[in-house]
């Protein structure tokens, strides 16, 4: 499971943070969750806010509330039906890149349309800044809904909902502030926290290791020059996910591996990695100038203890380079930095969606949060639930809107709804995981990428 070997490393080091804070090294830490500016009208500098247009919605024969503007330096959207039932769910969106423009969205996956119509108000936060900070969506999604509490009303139940980094936002929102939100639907989250990085890291040091191109740390003409010998190394340049299998022993070697550290084997894996094979190698390329965790992923990332399966023909273990995060502090401190720790402790019910073959955030992602839930006992809040599908957020409405109608249903009456075993191996790597929620009607139509799994 790739969150084991980051909580022996977490326990190693553990007792070097006091030493590193008394030597003065505190300053790698990015700022405490304090320093917000508690006005806020104008977005930060640099940045610039654009709203969508949003038409009213006609719900019940009465038009909606739209309302937006900026506050607290991010813009943000809300919508209120006529008939409201009191309840207000909180939109988490995901990575937007580097760009220095802010912007709200309405929730996805005809989840704006099914909330209102059921009587839910939403709101949705550009938060304060871009890039990959996890700080500023948990502040953001939090002061957007006090300020929807003093403008609107305060609301008798309050949700998050969300997509991949939104997902992030949620685990660590509902830890930051426990009790304050009262149900949860994390969709293809970064539930496993700083572990995805590690996961990128992975796939380069250990596809690098086996090609026998070193290209660590990463340089400039890396996708020019490092990878295509890699490629061509490793069999991968002409593998497709329905064509012929062209890896060499080695590239199987590699795929093995990327399986075994994105969720196990399991319905779809090799075809999942055909499709992915080529981004997790850009995803490794440091983007633009700037210093944080996005565009300088080794702050973080490690695989100091990682040990790789299967480790032949070549001894990986051996071979790979191992490297260690650059910035201890903020990989180790439980405290909200702009990459922080989900320790494991929701404080309310939480229903998850998760495609099996996505590998920009793999599944992998719900078994580390499984195992962190369980460590604390806190095992039955938490529900998941694979869905057949390859791409990032690849989810229908009929998949988001039954595990809304469900989650809701949880909150409401306590009841636990059905989900899948996540970290039992032998479950995940059935013919059929993965069949019990996903939309049959999808994968009849064609849809995306369901037919690269077989018939339920």
């Amino acid at each position: 499971m790739l969150s084991a070997p980051v909580r022996t490393l977490r326990r190693l080091l553990a007792t070097t943070v006091p030493l590193i804070l008394a030597v003065g090294l505190v300053g790698a830490a990015p700022a405490s969750a304090t320093d917000r500016d508690p006005g806020g009208g104008q977005p930060l500098p640099g940045y610039t806010v654009e709203i969508p247009s949003l038409a009213p919605l006609v719900v019940g024969g009465k038009p909606t509330t739209v309302r937006q503007g900026v506050h607290r330096h991010a813009g943000y959207l809300i919508e209120v039906p006529a008939r409201w039932n009191g309840d207000l769910v909180l939109w988490a969106h995901g990575y937007r890149g580097q760009g220095r423009v802010l912007s709200p969205e309405p929730p996805a996956f005809g989840l704006r349309e099914r909330l209102l119509e059921q009587g839910y108000a939403w709101a949705s936060s550009s938060y304060d800044r871009n890039g990959f900070d996890i700080r500023s969506g948990v502040l953001g999604t939090r002061d957007l809904a006090d300020h929807f509490g003093r403008t609107v009303r305060r609301p008798q139940h309050t949700y998050l909902a969300g997509v991949s980094m939104g997902g992030y936002v949620i685990g660590r929102s509902l830890e930051q502030y426990p009790r304050y939100y009262d149900g949860a639907l994390p969709m293809c989250g970064v539930l496993g926290d700083q572990t995805l990085l590690d996961f990128y890291l992975d796939y380069n040091l250990v596809a690098q290791a086996l090609a026998d191109v070193p290209a660590h740390p990463t340089p400039a003409d890396y996708l020019t020059n490092a990878v295509p010998r890699i490629q061509v190394a490793l069999g991968l340049a002409g593998l497709t996910p329905t064509g012929p299998d062209t890896t060499t022993e080695r590239g199987r070697q590699l795929r093995a591996i990327t399986v075994n550290r994105s969720g196990g084997p399991r319905p779809g894996a090799d075809a999942a990695f055909a499709v992915w094979k080529d981004f997790l190698f850009s995803i490794s390329v440091p983007t633009g100038s700037g210093n944080s965790p996005a565009q300088r992923p080794g702050q973080l990332s490690t695989n100091l203890l990682t040990r790789y399966t299967p480790n032949s023909p070549v001894n990986v273990d051996a071979a790979v380079r191992r490297v260690a995060p650059e910035n201890v502090v903020q990989r180790l401190l439980p405290t909200l930095t702009e990459v922080p720790r989900i320790a494991g402790r929701p404080s309310a019910p939480v229903l998850s969606l998760h495609g099996l073959g996505d590998l920009y955030v793999p599944f992998s992602m719900e078994q580390a949060y499984a195992a962190d839930v369980a460590r604390h006992g806190r095992g039955g809040l938490v529900v998941q639930r694979a869905i057949r599908t390859t791409q990032h957020c690849e989810f229908t409405p009929a998949e988001a809107g039954a595990a809304w109608d469900d989650l809701v249903s949880w909150v409401r009456t306590g009841k636990r709804p059905a989900g899948d075993t996540v970290t039992d191996p032998g479950v995940v790597a059935r013919p059929d995981y993965g069949c019990r929620f996903s939309d049959r009607d999808a994968y009849a139509a064609g849809v995306g990428t369901r037919r690269l799994y077989p018939a339920c």
